[in-house]
């Protein structure tokens, strides 16, 4: 069996420019839905008020991944790290990291408002489980854009 995993070829995988852009477009619509989906737990019902939020969602989940996941994606396709497992983690990390930063000010750097000391931990344990939550979501979002835009290479 080893010496099948030694002279096996690594697989290669490319995209094209229309397929990333169809990548980028999957992932901002099923941002969008996810926005849609906490909005619709949050007890808005109507059409209406979904339709936005998918929109919304959509197009802010698109501008943040175009914006601070793309430049690094882009990266690690230079270097060859294109399998599905590396979209899910670049996907997981940034999401993990956004929602943590947001959540406890800047990982405490930046001006917080006067509060009782003691909660602290309380805050920075519920930051690390909800974003953990959404860097779950985050990375099926990447798999399903790493499917969109990545065939094997001949």
């Amino acid at each position: 069996m080893d010496e099948y995993r030694l002279r096996a070829p690594l697989r290669r995988y490319e995209t094209t420019l229309d397929r990333a852009g169809f990548a980028l477009a999957t992932g901002g619509a099923l941002g969008g839905l996810l926005v849609a989906a906490l909005v619709l737990a949050g007890g808005q019902y109507d059409a209406a008020s979904l339709l936005t939020a998918w929109a919304l969602g959509a197009l802010f989940v698109t501008l943040g991944i175009a914006a601070v996941a793309a430049p690094l994606w882009l990266g690690l396709h230079v270097l060859g790290y294109r399998k599905p497992w590396h979209a899910a983690a670049l996907g997981a990390i940034l999401a993990l990291i956004v929602f943590v930063a947001g959540q406890t000010h800047g990982f405490g750097l930046l001006d917080a408002p006067v509060s009782d000391g003691r909660a602290t931990l309380f805050r920075w344990l519920s930051a690390t489980a909800t974003s953990a939550l959404i860097a779950l979501a985050a990375a099926g979002i990447a798999l399903a854009m790493w499917r969109v835009a990545y065939r094997p290479a001949e």
